[in-house]
């Protein structure tokens, strides 16, 4: 379980993330939805400790995120944020590699290596593996960030956005691979998404955000209701149940 108690990020007097109380469940998948600048992301690099807090504190499968050594803390959670500026002129299986620094320190063992291979099979990337980053389409190398965190092997797993820069088609893709891994590798994400159709299809929880703090916090379908994404995105919403689950138009 990742806990949050009390969580304050002062930006400016007009301008604070918080205080927020959560809890968020261990497995599956729980998507942080809600407009721009809710403070989605802001909340998950806190929880990722990329990002200091004011106040409260946040624990992960009990141990502080603030207090605990990096070297522990990367073998329980790894985070990847929106912006990545990794030297173009790594290849998709050296960048893959990166992930399971907490564990081997640089030096690759043959475990390690197959731990990487099994990541690279898992995002379908084993066609581009010996390619450079600079040779691959945005939705590519989105992938292969992925595919990175993953081979951290850690029971938590933070990701900012990760359908950027992906075609429809490669979205419904992504959410799969990480619904499979949530399911058949037992990892617990958290994950910052923009489109609340997504969220609903694939979450198990959704956390909606809004002026800096939480203001809901349940099921799909305890969200996905024309009083509560109207509430959260100040705009009417018209909830339709179809046959592959709930779908959200905004007009």
């Amino acid at each position: 379980m990742i806990a949050l108690e009390k969580v304050v990020r002062k930006y400016s007097d007009e301008v604070t993330i918080g205080p927020v109380d959560l809890e968020i469940p261990r497995g599956g998948i729980t998507a942080l939805v809600g407009p721009n600048g809710a403070g989605k992301s802001t909340m998950l690099t806190m929880i990722g400790r990329l990002m200091g807090l004011d106040e409260g504190s946040i624990e992960i499968a009990g141990y502080d995120v603030a207090s605990t050594k990096s070297k522990d803390l990367a073998k329980i959670v790894s985070i990847l944020r929106q912006e990545n500026h990794f030297i173009t002129r790594l290849t998709v299986r050296q960048l893959v590699g990166f992930g399971r620094f907490p564990h081997s320190k640089g030096r690759l063992t043959v475990e390690d290596e197959d731990i990487i291979s099994q990541a690279i099979d898992f995002l379908d990337l084993a066609d581009l593996e010996h390619r450079y980053l600079d040779q691959l389409s945005g939705g590519q190398r989105q992938r292969a960030y992925v595919a990175m965190v993953l081979s951290q092997q850690t029971d938590y797993v933070l990701l900012d956005e990760p359908l950027n820069n992906l075609d429809m088609r490669h979205s419904v893709q992504m959410m799969k691979h990480l619904r499979h891994a949530a399911e058949e590798l037992g990892r617990t994400f958290v994950v910052v998404l923009h489109d609340i159709n997504f969220a609903s299809h694939y979450s198990d929880h959704i956390c909606a955000m809004k002026n800096g703090s939480v203001v809901e916090f349940g099921t799909p379908a305890e969200i996905m209701t024309d009083e509560v994404l109207t509430r959260v995105f100040d705009t009417p919403v018209t909830v339709i149940d179809g046959p592959e689950g709930a779908l959200a138009c905004y007009y």
